[in-house]
């Protein structure tokens, strides 16, 4: 029978609703959110220290698929996906999405940690020098976009984001505005999580767990109380950074971001 108890329920909650609240004010960086925190919550339960960040990341992965629909739905309303080129990037985001759960999956624990704490600070000082490729006038082809795809799914998986900031750069880079590359990287992230998630919930099954909250590396209840949690939080962050100014956001969220990655560098 699982186990729950209150505590753990309002840690999920909070975390939802920071990463809710972070995802509407910054537009980006709810797996840079989550998966320390939730690193830090299972640390602090009787789970298997071996498995630690993998359930972390997995579950980031699930909840992003949520986030991602929504997120979606609202571009398309707009006509601001560009369908073309997201199912052009799909074929490669599939299959590095998988072999990035399953290479994931064979790194110990702090090389995972290590490697996620290595991105999260490299995007941190990315957004506070506001480094972004110039734009190209031209065409993404088909080799280019499956290759492009796969390296964006692979380190996504690893490190359970939604690949926004890889996939941004890159469609801007072949002249794709940023409003509408925006759009279309929200839509490139549900492959990638749903198919990072079902990477693994394979591998975990491999591994065996015992830990009855969880589906492989996948835990139930953080996916459900955050994800439920993030989504009623996420409009307010929205409002609210309608009335703060877009440097300040910059760099409030790069601060965020080079605190998580050393939180995490220590651990």
């Amino acid at each position: 029978m699982l186990e729950l108890n209150l505590i753990e329920v309002l840690l999920y909650l909070a975390t939802g609703a920071f990463a809710g609240l972070a995802a509407g004010l910054f537009g980006v960086g709810g797996g840079l959110i989550i998966v320390p925190v939730l690193y830090a919550i299972f640390s602090k339960q009787s789970y298997d220290q071996q498995h630690l960040m993998h359930m972390a990341v997995a579950t980031s992965l699930a909840i992003i698929v949520f986030t991602s629909l929504s997120s979606t739905l609202a571009h398309h309303k707009k006509q601001a996906v560009i369908w073309s080129l997201v199912f052009l990037l799909t074929p490669g985001i599939i299959i590095g999405a998988w072999f990035g759960g399953v290479f994931a999956s064979a790194l110990d624990n702090k090389l995972l940690t290590t490697i996620f704490a290595l991105f999260e600070l490299l995007v941190a000082i990315n957004l506070l020098l506001k480094k972004q490729p110039a734009r190209q006038e031209t065409n993404i082809k088909k080799l280019t976009a499956t290759t492009g795809g796969f390296i964006i799914g692979f380190i996504s998986t690893i490190v359970g984001i939604g690949g926004g900031t890889m996939t941004v750069p890159f469609l801007h880079w072949f002249n794709v505005s940023m409003q509408k590359a925006v759009a279309t990287s929200a839509a490139c992230g549900l492959p990638i999580a749903l198919i990072g998630t079902l990477s693994y919930i394979y591998t975990g099954w491999e591994q065996q767990l015992s830990n009855p909250s969880s589906i492989g590396y996948l835990h139930l209840y953080a996916l459900f109380f955050i994800a439920c949690s993030s989504f009623v939080f996420a409009p307010l962050g929205a409002k609210v950074a309608h009335i703060i100014s877009e440097k300040a956001l910059r760099l409030s969220f790069s601060l965020l971001l080079f605190t998580l990655s050393i939180t995490m560098f220590l651990s």
